[in-house]
């Protein structure tokens, strides 16, 4: 069994693993924030295919910033192993929530299908389709609020990848290789939103084939639902894509009329107060519920800052009941730290304290940024589970993590079939122990600056990418400036940002800034030390407050 673990981090307790790998809890040694840590399998590093997979994911995740999708903090490869740390999401799959609780009423339904909705609609805005949408896909939190999780078998909108999915949720031009297409997850979605109001699927086939035919061909059962939300199912179940929304976005619309002509403007409060219900009869499932092995714990102190309504590498609070958490448990680290609830902070900078496991050796490197805008490793909430479906990577959001069996075909011609994932209510928590290492300073191969935009009227996001050709330290500086020139960098915008990596060839880091200066054009600088043979990157863009004549 490979042991590497991603440096800076010390882990906990396994949430699920399968054929394609394994996802563990971990914590940031100098934050102290919760992450979850999806590891390539060892059998499968070896394959390109599915390497390149899994660094698409990881590409994809830094590239979309979503508070309906899990935010990427890093991705990590080394001659070792390859990782994705992810933020992690206190709450239950929506399998657990079907499986123990049976049907939900209408307005918990509406809701859970607003919330996925939404975090479709931001992949679709950038291009990207989900393709493997799921109840086992879906976290659902404390509040009653959800967020979606595993783009592991995602492509671009218009890709033709082959026939990939979760059969009793594929669209019928799935079954046939169609190219991806956003239409394909408004049918997902809506056949999850059938499951949610029935208890069961809309098809149940007894083998492939016969499902294949009855996704295709049989009519859409709309009598068994409510008849105020017929049409909604019926809309997205269409079996023609041209007769669904074309995005997840114009859906929400519809859904949102459909609710308050049938249940009243309060429906979505209503609706998240019984969902809020529903997880609360469920707590000891609830990742800050379980227990870890006991291990010396320290006081991590950092100082962060969040701009409202951004997603990503951004800034956590503990709320009221993280605190409580943390307060009675003091022995038990990882769990304490998987207490923090996310709370949206208006104020530029709090300040946040949470209980951080020391049992690494001293000496393992990672950032530890001081300012939200710098944050690689922050999260909201911590991950329930981790859904293990066919596609090369996990997710966390599977069974295997909240006890229940879950098994799930998937039919895909990118990879192995899997088909079922491990249960249980017993999870053996295996501390591990990141081992410092003091190589050479590597040389850097390649720096580059994959995704950058705008995501407000002051606020940017950019995505670094570095590659270098040993596993030594290196120290990656992303510089931001504003001007009015087009082609030119401009004067500097507030300070430069630092990040300490090794142990790995390749990293991912996602940043936010605030601008402070005003200009048409902003742009982002990444160097690093050892300095790139071309000396680093940089991207510019346009800002949608100015308009270039």
């Amino acid at each position: 069994m490979n042991t590497w673990a991603v440096p800076g981090y010390t882990e906990s307790l396994e949430l699920g693993s399968g054929a394609s790998g394994r996802v563990v809890l971990a914590v940031h040694e100098e934050t102290g924030v919760p992450v979850a840590v999806k590891y390539l399998n060892e059998s499968l590093r070896t394959r390109p295919g599915f390497v390149h997979e899994f660094r698409a994911e990881a590409r994809l995740l830094g590239g979309l910033q979503s508070p309906y999708v899990t935010g990427l903090y890093e991705y990590v490869e080394s001659p070792h192993g390859a990782a994705i740390v992810m933020e992690l999401v206190d709450g239950l799959s929506l399998r657990t929530l079907l499986t123990r609780q049976g049907p939900l009423e209408p307005e918990a339904a509406l809701v859970i299908l607003k919330g996925s909705l939404l975090g479709l609609a931001d992949a679709h805005r950038i291009g990207v389709v989900h393709r493997d949408y799921k109840p086992e896909n879906v976290l659902v939190v404390p509040d009653g609020s959800s967020k979606l999780v595993d783009f592991g078998i995602a492509v671009d909108s218009g890709t033709s990848a082959g026939v990939a999915g979760t059969p009793s949720y594929m669209a019928p031009e799935q079954w046939t290789g169609a190219p991806a297409s956003p239409a394909a997850d408004v049918y997902a979605a809506t056949a999850t939103f059938f499951e949610c109001l029935t208890g069961h699927k809309p098809y149940a086939g007894d083998n492939l084939a016969e499902l294949a035919l009855q996704h295709v061909d049989a009519p859409v059962p709309v009598d068994e639902v409510p008849e105020p939300i017929r049409d909604l199912v019926r809309r997205g179940l269409a079996k023609d894509p041209e007769e669904r929304p074309a995005q997840a976005e114009a859906f929400v619309t519809e859904l949102e009329a459909a609710a308050v002509g049938a249940y009243g403007p309060d429906w979505e409060e209503r609706g998240r107060g019984r969902l809020a219900a529903l997880v609360a009869l469920l707590p000891l499932l609830l990742p800050s519920a379980r227990s870890s092995p006991r291990t010396t714990t320290d006081t991590a102190r950092t100082v962060l800052g969040r701009e409202p309504g951004h997603g990503g590498a951004r800034s956590w609070l503990p709320g009221r009941p993280g605190i409580l958490v943390s307060g009675a448990a003091v022995l038990l680290g990882v769990v304490l730290a998987y207490g923090i609830q996310y709370a949206p902070a208006p104020a530029p900078q709090r300040v946040a304290q949470a209980l951080a496991t020391t049992s690494a050796q001293p000496g393992a490197k990672s950032a530890a940024p001081t300012t939200a805008t710098a944050s690689a490793s922050s999260s909201p909430t911590p991950t329930a589970s981790a859904d293990l479906s066919a596609s090369p990577g996990l997710s966390p959001s599977s069974p295997a993590a909240t006890g229940t069996a879950g098994p799930s075909a998937s039919a895909t011609s990118a990879g192995p079939q899997e088909t079922t994932t491990p249960g249980g209510a017993t999870i053996t928590a295996t501390p591990t122990t990141a081992s410092p290492a003091s190589p050479a300073a590597p040389a850097v191969k390649d720096v580059s600056v994959p995704a950058f935009r705008q995501t407000g009227p002051t606020t940017a996001t950019a995505t670094i990418a570095v590659t270098t050709d040993g596993t030594g330290p290196v120290s990656i500086t992303v510089s931001w400036f504003t001007g009015n020139t087009g082609g030119q960098l401009g004067a500097p915008d507030g300070a430069s940002q630092t990040f300490e990596r090794s142990g790995a060839t390749q990293y991912t880091i996602t940043v936010d800034h605030t601008f402070r200066s005003v200009g048409c054009y902003w742009a982002v600088q990444a160097t690093t030390t050892p300095a790139a043979a071309d000396g680093g990157a940089s991207q510019q863009l346009l800002t949608r407050q100015c308009e270039i004549r």
